[in-house]
């Protein structure tokens, strides 16, 4: 059931709250840098080995060297097509704001279909009936991004959840976060080869709008959401 139709807030631009114009200015510099920075890559990756397979003759085209520059060049292009998604969606909701939908949505159905979507190995102590208010489509988006991050090397990942007056936090265990994870990333932040550089950023803004934080202390990813009416509440 649809609770309210409403507009996300402004995220941060950058910068603490003390900060001048001019150190928010760089800040957003240096942050643009580094998105360049990892969308460069993977498109002139993907630039070279389609050029590369277009010089081939059609027999080495159609056998293993053409099959190897061809998933090259399709692992590039979806490395950053998962830089360009994670940034529009940051920038949206940092600058704009966009419309979204207020629902009861079950968390352990969404956990267990975004893990299956990226194929991991989720172990979770998640209540069936639980569900937190937010729109399904940014929850998804959100969701996806932290197992994406606790799951790199191929780690699982432990999921629970503790219901605390009005909200529900959820602490997802698996690879463990790096210092200042969730921190605007800038030149100089280390690249990330599986695409999801910009994951953590989206994902700060995306669990801000729905009225909920991250935190990524000690061990562990915390992501805090509004709790749902319970069926027949207000």
């Amino acid at each position: 059931m649809i609770v309210s139709d409403r507009q996300q807030p402004r995220g941060a631009e950058g910068g603490g709250a003390g900060a001048s114009p001019g150190e928010k200015s760089a800040d957003r510099g240096s942050f643009l840098g580094f998105v360049a920075h990892e969308m460069r890559n993977p498109l002139s990756t993907a630039l070279w080995s389609a050029e590369l397979l277009a010089r081939l003759a059609p027999e080495d085209r159609a056998g293993p060297r053409g099959e190897k520059l061809s998933n090259m060049c399709l692992r590039a292009l979806q490395r950053l097509r998962l830089l360009v998604e994670d940034h529009f969606l940051a920038e949206r909701l940092g600058v704009d704001g966009i419309p979204f939908r207020s629902d009861a949505v079950p968390v352990r159905e969404m956990l267990e279909q975004v893990a299956g979507k990226l194929g991991v190995e989720a172990k979770l102590a998640v209540d069936e009936t639980l569900a937190v208010r937010a729109d399904r489509g940014l929850l998804e988006r959100v969701l996806d991004a932290l197992l994406a991050v606790a799951s790199h090397g191929k780690s699982p990942v432990h999921i629970d959840a503790q219901r605390s007056g009005e909200t529900v936090t959820l602490t997802l265990r698996g690879a463990p976060p790096a210092p200042g994870a969730l921190e605007m990333p800038h030149k100089g932040t280390p690249s990330d080869p599986t695409g999801r550089a910009l994951a953590l950023h989206m994902a700060v803004q995306v669990a801000q709008a729905l009225g909920g934080t991250l935190t990524a202390p000690a061990e562990a990813y915390l992501l805090t959401l509004p709790l749902a009416p319970a069926p027949g509440g207000p």
